[in-house]
């Protein structure tokens, strides 16, 4: 396979560009450059939480190609990650408070950490879909107000970062870690092999 052009990360993310960047060990020519690609995340009601993820991951996607339309016909990867609790989706925090309350609803549960991922050169597009579950630890309010004190949450999807401190309230996953953290490596591998990347 020859490698057909320059690929683009649309996402700001330093965790999916330091998984992007191993995903490439095999390919000594591999390179890649970023962009922040942005798109109205707002949910529409009728959406399950699988369909929403996954629209947004095209829409970053295809966003991203609109922007580097002029460096030739690259290919662009766009993702999202959310995390589901029952049937609610929640989002990053808006503060603190959020924050707050976040934690205190997963405390103790489990929920599912959901991550789209869509690849597209503008005439092809191929996506995937990845859901973990996460089980989560008992937290008790001091535990939660030092973990917000840190800053951690404020910028990620159910308010933790599974990859740093938030992961000491993580008691077990059954699925792809590297999913929860924001990229999943197989399923990405995969992608970038089906549109001649890898």
């Amino acid at each position: 396979m020859t490698f057909s052009g320059p690929l683009v990360l649309a996402s700001a993310s330093p965790r999916r560009k330091e998984i992007l960047t191993q995903l490439g060990f095999s390919r000594a020519d591999f390179s890649f450059t970023t962009l922040a690609a942005d798109i109205d995340e707002s949910h529409i009601s009728t959406e399950t939480p699988q369909v929403f993820v996954s629209r947004l991951a095209v829409e970053k996607a295809l966003a991203g190609l609109d922007l580097c339309r002029v460096e030739g016909t690259p290919v662009v990867l766009g993702s999202d990650t959310i995390v589901v609790l029952g049937d609610k989706i929640l989002g990053k925090p808006v503060d603190e408070a959020d924050a707050l309350k976040i934690l205190s609803q997963l405390s103790g549960e489990v929920h599912s950490v959901m991550t789209a991922v869509a690849l597209t050169d503008g005439s092809k597009t191929v996506a995937c879909l990845v859901e973990t579950k996460v089980q989560f630890c008992r937290l008790t309010e001091q535990d939660i107000l030092a973990y917000i004190a840190t800053g951690e949450p404020m910028d990620k999807a159910g308010a933790y970062g599974i990859q740093a401190l938030g992961g000491s309230f993580v008691e077990r996953i059954d699925g792809s870690y590297s999913a929860v953290v924001g990229l999943p490596m197989v399923e990405t591998r995969e992608l970038l092999q089906e549109m001649n990347i890898l």
